[in-house]
C-alpha cells in the first residue's frame, strides 16, 4: 500500500476500529431476538448469518439481514476512503474479522459472506457485481450456497486484478481466505457429499 512506509497513522488506527465496530455488529442476532424468532445461535447451524436466519422462515427477515450485513462492510469501507483508498482498504477487512469475530459475542461470529460482497461493491463495484453473478450462478447450478459463496469469493482477487489494482486484489485474497478458513466444516461436507443443498433444510 502507498502510505505503509510512513508507518502506522492515527487514521489507520480508526479505519480498523471504525471497519471493526461496524462489523462486528450482529444484525442476524438483533432481528431475530427483535421479531421473537428467538436466539438464532440455537438454530440450525448456529450462524448468525442471512443462511442461518432463513431456518426461521422468514424470507424477508433473511433478505434484512442480508442487506444490512452487505451493507456495514461497505459503509466502513466507504466512510474512511474518504480520507484515502488505503483507510478503505483496512476499514473493509476489519469490517469482515468485526462479523467473523464479534468481541460482544465472546467472539463467536459468522462467516462474513455478505459483509465481503458489500466491503468489494464498496472498493470496486464492478468486481462486487460480477462476485454476486458468479455466486448466482454457481449456486443456480450446484444448489450450495457454501460452495457458491467460495467460488465467488476465491474469483475476486482475480477479478480486481482485471478490474482494479494490485492493492484491492490483496484485499480480495486475504478475505477470500478468512472466508475459506470460516467454511471449514462446509468444505469437509462438500467434499463428503454430505453439504446441504439450497431449500433442503439444514
Amino acid at each position: 500500500m502507498p502510505e505503509a512506509a510512513e508507518g502506522i497513522t492515527v487514521l489507520h488506527q480508526l479505519s480498523a476500529v471504525v471497519g471493526y465496530v461496524l462489523g462486528s455488529i450482529p444484525f442476524g442476532l438483533l432481528l431475530t431476538r427483535m421479531t421473537g424468532k428467538g436466539d438464532i445461535r440455537d438454530i440450525g447451524s448456529g450462524n448468525i448469518g442471512a443462511t442461518n436466519v432463513l431456518r426461521t422462515g422468514s424470507k424477508g427477515l433473511a433478505a434484512l439481514t442480508l442487506l444490512l450485513d452487505g451493507g456495514k462492510g461497505a459503509v466502513a469501507a466507504l466512510v474512511m476512503g474518504q480520507w484515502g483508498s488505503d483507510y478503505a482498504l483496512l476499514a473493509g477487512l476489519f469490517a469482515v474479522v468485526g462479523h467473523d469475530f464479534p468481541v460482544w459475542l465472546r467472539f463467536q461470529g459468522g462467516k462474513g459472506v455478505a459483509t465481503t460482497v458489500g466491503v468489494l461493491l464498496a472498493l470496486a463495484w464492478p468486481v462486487g457485481l460480477i462476485s454476486c453473478g458468479v455466486w448466482l450462478a454457481t449456486a443456480l447450478v450446484f444448489r450450495t450456497s457454501s460452495l457458491a459463496a467460495l467460488v465467488a469469493l476465491a474469483a475476486s482477487p482475480f477479478l480486481m486484478v482485471w478490474l482494479a489494482d494490485g492493492n484491492r486484489a490483496v484485499i480480495a485474497a486475504l478475505l477470500a481466505l478468512l472466508a475459506f478458513g470460516r467454511h471449514h466444516a462446509n468444505i469437509r461436507r462438500l467434499l463428503k457429499g454430505e453439504e446441504p443443498r439450497i431449500g433442503g433444510g439444514k
